[in-house]
């Protein structure tokens, strides 16, 4: 019988042919059934029929013992049901013993946003050098269309319709969707478009090209947002993520149309969006807190 790692390896390489997955999300699938690898040596087992239901119950136990969060038990549960799936298909006498069984809950963590003043700070003009004025359109079209840092890097020069001020992105799951793109995001892009043929090799689809003349990679996005932002002086890590999230919260904050959210950011679960109202309601018990006569903290009496 062939080891438990190589016959898991076929499974990955199946569905990343099948599905055209992202290097990320292959890296993420092999991460998490290497625990599962793993988990079947500790118990001595060389073939997987011979995991039981309540071996995969303890699984997500084992995990959360090795400080593993709820997010990723629960996403690494998700890739063993598929996994066992798929063995089923081959050898369907057998059972999923994976089904049913759920990660322990944890704490929700909101994300974490950018004040309208730390992006009107981070977006400040660029200085007129061909990477600066790159970079200005490239984090403007980051927070203006909410794009995953991923969809970002793989825009090609057609992917932006100058005329009707939108943006063709190639989401999960080769899923397309049309994001607006906002004013100041537009007159960037145009501005960067009229010099990028001095920067970009003269095949290159990209839209975002690197000193090479080639793609920019999610690494050099990355590392030009982190610049930009201690540049400016804003004091705190400023990760990629952070300027999609800011991008829903505050669209939702001023639309309260969390299903029109849910469509740009090309979310399949309207659940996945939800969060973003907790962020809201922050905002508004702020408001709340500072405005209204009945919120303001009392006053000591004195004494009499």
């Amino acid at each position: 019988m062939r080891p438990l790692n190589d016959q898991v390896q076929e499974y990955i390489t199946a569905i990343e042919r099948q599905r055209k997955l992202s290097e990320n999300t292959v890296r993420a699938y092999q991460r998490d059934l290497a625990q599962l690898v793993d988990f079947a040596r500790e118990k001595g087992l060389t073939d997987w029929r011979k995991l039981s239901i309540r071996d995969a119950r303890y699984f997500p136990a084992r995990m959360h013992q090795k400080g593993l969060s709820g997010h990723s038990i629960r996403r690494a549960l998700s890739a063993c049901r598929g996994y066992y799936r798929y063995l089923l298909q081959q050898q369907p006498d057998g059972v999923n013993p994976f089904e049913g069984v759920s990660a322990p809950k944890s704490a929700k963590k909101l994300p974490e946003t950018l004040s309208v003043d730390e992006l009107s700070t981070l977006l400040a003009q660029h200085d007129g050098t061909l990477p600066s004025r790159r970079d200005h359109a490239m984090l403007e079209l980051f927070y203006s269309s909410g794009l995953r840092l991923s969809e970002l890097a793989s825009l090609d020069k057609h992917s932006v319709d100058l005329a009707q001020g939108q943006v063709k992105v190639m989401g999960k799951g080769s899923k397309q969707r049309l994001v607006p793109v906002g004013r100041m995001a537009m007159k960037a892009i145009r501005s960067w478009l009229e010099h990028r043929p001095q920067m970009a090799h003269p095949e290159e689809a990209a839209l975002f090209v690197n000193q090479a003349g080639h793609r920019i990679s999610v690494r050099g996005i990355q590392y030009r947002l982190n610049r930009w932002a201690t540049q400016r002086g804003i004091n705190r890590r400023v990760h990629p993520h952070m300027l999609r999230h800011s991008f829903a919260s505050h669209v939702l904050e001023s639309s309260g149309d969390l299903r029109a959210v849910q469509e740009m950011l090309g979310h399949s679960d309207i659940a996945t969006t939800q969060v973003y109202t907790h962020l809201d309601f922050q905002h508004l018990a702020k408001v709340y807190d500072q405005a209204h006569p009945r919120a303001k903290k009392r006053r000591k009496p004195r004494n009499s």
